[in-house]
């Protein structure tokens, strides 16, 4: 930073690890020097910019850390309809998508793996985590004194050569310059030291008290699923215990396969469904083709829809089925119907044909009761027709001087 004269400060440019000389406490500031250099890492890790994953505010709770198992490859999060998605975006940018990179729904993986997560905070496994965080605590603690001792020594070495510089004679020009020179790399190596302290000190959070900790993971899957935890502290908690997770789906398969690398460097696989794709999920389910296939054919189309409805089965929409529904799955899967008349009924055009009158003449006999029928699928007459009914009707159209046969009809249409 470079202060001018009113007080302000503009950015000098260079990074932190690039500074040639620091002053501490050469100005008043607003802050303290330990609360810089944690903001500093803080910001450094909020660099969208530079590759960094921090937590952010969407749903979507693998993001940052999720690595697609085709191409290697960080996989970005989108949002669409109010739906978070995970996807391999960078390979079809630059045009290496592999079959294997994949699109998938991120409630599809943010429900499994918070699901093992919870499953692995049982007491047993918190009371280990608790020992771990002890013995971290003892390990920073020891790592901490170490660069304290380093400070310490190097602050003596700085004060031995301040003392051998003034108590050197001012006529002694050249012994002077040495010492001075001497003096300033001293300096320049407790400031190196500070640096590294400061910096050990303010790399990583220091953890809650044990305590707080035990009271956290007491009723864990409640502060979880609670109404105040908002996604980005649900981030953290998987990003504490998760180092990174690879989604591994081959092309086809309707499972995907989910790597997880705990923090500690352990490993394990999950295998969740692929959620299907819309069409998939109203498609009528097998078991209701496999039933009407092998009922169709026996059945009318209300007796089937009951049978289906006692079996429990529902359509691709989710409705009861009905006649309707099943005349389309008779159309859509190519399934027959009962055969529709009985041995020896005939439709009213097969007995007009057979005994050469006009169809209306059949009907005429119908409505009149002259010749027995009754409806049935289709709301279609069905006539029995044996052959003494065959030779009572002839009789009639033979013995009718109104009736006339198509010949007939034909010829007098011609004489006109």
């Amino acid at each position: 930073m470079r202060v001018k004269p009113p007080g302000s400060n503009t950015p000098s440019g260079v990074s932190l690890s690039e500074w040639a000389v620091v002053l501490h406490d050469h100005h008043p500031g607003y802050i303290d020097w330990e609360t810089f250099l944690r903001n500093e890492a803080r910001l450094q890790r909020n660099r969208t910019n530079a590759g960094e994953r921090p937590p952010r505010e969407g749903e979507a709770l693998l993001q940052g850390i999720l690595v697609c198992g085709g191409c290697g490859r960080q996989m970005s999060t989108r949002y669409q309809a109010g739906r978070g998605y995970y996807e391999c975006s960078k390979s079809r940018a630059d045009h290496v998508e592999t079959p294997r990179c994949r699109s998938v729904r991120s409630d599809t993986l943010d429900q499994a793996v918070a699901r093992r997560l919870l499953d692995a905070l049982s007491p047993e496994e918190v009371a280990l985590a608790l020992a771990a965080a002890d013995e971290v605590g003892q390990r920073r603690a020891r790592s901490t004194r170490a660069a304290e001792l380093a400070v310490e020594r190097a602050r003596y070495d700085a004060d031995r050569a301040e003392r051998a510089f003034h108590a050197c004679e001012p006529e002694h020009r050249l012994v002077a310059r040495s010492l001075e020179q001497r003096w300033e790399a001293r300096l320049a190596a407790l400031a190196e030291t500070e640096q590294a302290l400061a910096r050990a000190t303010a790399a990583v959070a220091p953890l809650p008290p044990r305590a707080e900790l035990e009271a956290l993971c007491a009723d864990l899957p409640a502060l979880w699923a609670a109404p105040t935890t908002c996604n980005r502290d649900r981030k953290r908690m998987l990003r504490t215990l998760i180092a990174d997770i690879t989604l591994i789906s081959e092309p086809g398969a309707t499972q995907l396969r989910i790597g997880i690398r705990w923090q500690s460097g352990a490993s394990e696989q999950l295998d969740v469904e692929r959620p299907a794709r819309a069409q998939d999920a109203r498609r009528t389910p097998a078991a209701v083709v496999e039933l009407a296939r092998r009922r169709g054919g026996e059945l009318n189309n209300h007796e089937l829809a009951a049978e289906l409805h006692l079996a429990g089965h529902r359509t691709g929409t989710g409705r009861r089925f009905d006649p309707a529904a099943v005349q389309w799955l008779r159309w859509r899967y190519q399934i027959p119907s009962p055969p529709s008349f009985a041995p020896g009924e005939l439709s009213v055009h097969q007995v007009a044909g057979r005994l050469g009158v006009s169809a209306g003449v059949v009907y005429y006999w119908i409505s009149h009761g002259q010749l027995d029928a009754h409806r049935g699928p289709a709301n279609r007459h069905r006539i029995p027709f044996p052959p003494e009914i065959e030779r009572a009707c002839r009789e009639r159209v033979a013995n009718s001087a109104h009736i006339k046969t198509p010949t007939e009809i034909l010829t007098a249409g011609a004489a006109v």
